[in-house]
Parts: C-alpha cells; sequence; structure tokens
C-alpha cells in the first residue's frame, strides 16, 4: 500500500470514527437530557392542572357558602317551618288574608348535593294584592324559585284566584356557615313595584266581570264560629284536614282546612284541637299507619285524656291514631 493509499485509509478512518463518537455521545448525553425535558414538561403541566383545580374547587366552594347564607335551614323539617313562616309574613305584608290561602307542602326532591322542598299555594284576594305578593315573592333574598304561576276570576268582581308553587332548597351537605338576616333589595315602595301598577288600573286579567253571584244562604247557627275540637260542632272529623305544619314568630303552627266551610283556622300548642288539646307538632320521620313502607315527615300531637293520639300532616281528623309511649318523642315521654 503506498503512502498515498494509506492516507485516504486514515482519513476514511478518522472519519467513521468521528461519526461513531458523535453517535456515541448523542446516545449517551443527548437523548436522556430531553427525556429529562420531557418528564419536566409533564410535571409541569401537571402541577399547573393541579393549581387550576384548586383555584376552581376554592371558586366553587364560596359559590356554595354564598347560597347556603340564602337557605332557610340546613334541615328538611326546619327549613319547611320557616320557609311557611316567610310565606305567612309575605301574605300579610301583602295585605292579603292569610285565611283565604292553603299551603301544601311539596318534597322533598332529592337532587344532586341538595334536596328540593316548598310549598303549593292558592288562595284569593283583590289584583293589585295579589301582584305585590307575587313581587316580594319574587325579590325575597333567600334562595327560591316561584313557579307555575296562574290566575282566573274570583268569587266576586274585583277579586281573583292565585295559584302557585314556592320553592327552596336545602343544601346536602351543607357548609358550616354564619346566616344573617337578609333584605330585599326592592319593595313595595320602589320604582320597580310601580312598573306593575297599569295591570290593577286596567284589571288586565280580568277584561271580563261576570254579574256578582246571589249571596250565599246564611249557614245555621250551630254551625257559626264552629272550630275543630269543640263539642257540638255539626261537621264531622272527616272534614278537617291538616294542610300546613309551618312556625310563626318561633312557635309551631297548625293549619286545618275546613272542606265544608272552606276556611282555613290555625291552632298552636295550648289549643283545644280535635277533641283534646294541641301538645306539640313532631317533625321525626316515621313510618306511615296503615302503609309502614312509606315514610311520614311530621305530625301533630294530642292529648285526650291520658292517651296521646297523632294526626299525620296531610291527612284529617278521621285519621287520628293512639301513640304507644314508645313512639312518643323524649320530651313527652318524660313528662309522662
Amino acid at each position: 500500500m503506498n503512502p498515498r493509499e494509506k492516507l485516504l485509509t486514515g482519513i476514511v478512518g478518522g472519519t467513521v470514527g468521528l461519526l461513531l463518537l458523535g453517535f456515541g455521545l448523542h446516545t449517551l448525553l443527548i437523548k436522556p437530557l430531553r427525556a429529562v425535558d420531557l418528564q419536566i414538561t409533564g410535571v409541569r403541566e401537571r402541577l399547573a392542572k393541579i393549581q387550576a383545580d384548586r383555584r376552581a374547587y376554592f371558586a366553587a366552594e364560596d359559590k356554595l357558602k354564598a347560597a347556603t347564607l340564602r337557605t332557610f335551614a340546613d334541615a328538611v323539617e326546619q327549613a319547611s317551618a320557616k320557609s311557611g313562616e316567610a310565606l305567612t309574613r309575605h301574605i300579610l305584608r301583602s295585605g292579603l288574608h292569610e285565611d283565604e290561602f292553603t299551603r301544601l307542602p311539596v318534597g322533598p326532591r332529592k337532587l344532586r348535593g341538595a334536596q328540593e322542598i316548598g310549598w303549593s299555594v292558592q288562595g284569593e284576594g283583590g289584583l293589585s294584592d295579589v301582584v305585590d305578593l307575587l313581587f316580594i315573592l319574587q325579590e325575597s333574598p333567600q334562595l327560591h324559585r316561584v313557579e307555575g304561576v296562574s290566575m282566573s276570576n274570583g268569587d266576586q268582581p274585583g277579586l281573583v284566584k292565585v295559584r302557585f308553587r314556592y320553592l327552596t332548597l336545602v343544601i346536602d351537605p351543607a357548609p358550616d356557615v354564619q346566616r344573617k338576616d337578609l333584605v330585599a333589595a326592592h319593595s313595595l315602595e320602589s320604582a320597580e313595584r310601580h312598573i306593575f301598577d297599569g295591570i290593577a288600573t286596567r284589571d288586565l286579567l280580568r277584561p271580563y266581570v261576570k254579574r256578582p253571584p246571589a249571596p250565599p244562604a246564611e249557614p245555621p247557627a250551630s254551625r257559626l264560629g264552629s272550630s275543630p275540637g269543640k263539642p257540638g260542632s255539626t261537621p264531622g272529623p272527616e272534614t278537617f284536614r291538616i294542610v300546613s305544619l309551618s312556625e310563626w314568630m318561633g312557635q309551631p303552627e297548625v293549619h286545618v282546612r275546613d272542606l265544608t266551610a272552606r276556611k282555613t283556622l290555625r291552632f298552636q300548642p295550648g289549643d283545644a284541637f280535635a277533641g283534646g288539646t294541641l301538645v306539640c307538632v313532631d317533625y321525626r320521620p316515621l313510618p306511615s299507619p296503615g302503609k309502614e313502607f312509606l315514610r311520614s315527615d311530621s305530625r301533630v300531637i294530642v292529648r285526650i285524656g291520658t292517651e296521646f293520639w297523632a294526626i299525620e300532616h296531610g291527612h284529617t281528623f278521621a285519621d287520628k291514631h293512639r301513640l304507644n309511649p314508645d313512639q312518643l318523642p323524649a320530651e313527652l315521654a318524660k313528662s309522662k
């Protein structure tokens, strides 16, 4: 091999060696560094996602607490009682007569993260007063929804019948919050209320007024002033139905619908009731009498002599049933 061939061979060998050395360096150094860069990028993306989830969690928690502050209570029974009391206040504030309105409980309906409860309301009153009531309910700061509003002609000129559902939520489970008294943004004196004055002024909901019917015959003297629980009253126990178990000024209140006279009567603990004395309102969930596979959430307890009797919510006085000692609330069992 001559010197020229040796030179060419050395050059070729050196070039191949440099290529092999470069490939080896790439394999040993560059490729691991790129793998580390990919791992760092993946960790950064996961950290960014965790931080975004954390911010979303705290934002959702703040929204949940804000919503809970607007609820009536954390328990279904308390929320039902307080919402019923608020509804009674709104009816009276509107200038309407509470005895002309019936309130039937709605729910509870299980939702995701909450339970929906409320009242199905219907009654009669002046058109302007009914508009006031709907405005107050709509502007109520509590968490609520008013739906199914319908109106029709009343039994007398100037009166309308109204029907709607007032619904609210009980957060389940509810965060720990300190509730405060809420104030509505607008009142009956606000300009927002006067926008609806034309409804009552022009009587838009009653374009045609029929001739008023003849006045009803005077009821017999024996039925005037009769009420459940008083001896000598003509109507039977099946004509009196418990339609509401709410609160008024922090005290339990029982609303009874006289199906014959079409009036709603109110009672509180200590009043004469269903042939005895109204003792308390019991909100314990218990099996429904005669239908143990169903649950009854509330009832009225009446003392007759030395025995205690119960009437379930929504039932009539004819459905009264005696309670055994083990079925009494703790406070009554101790007093007995």
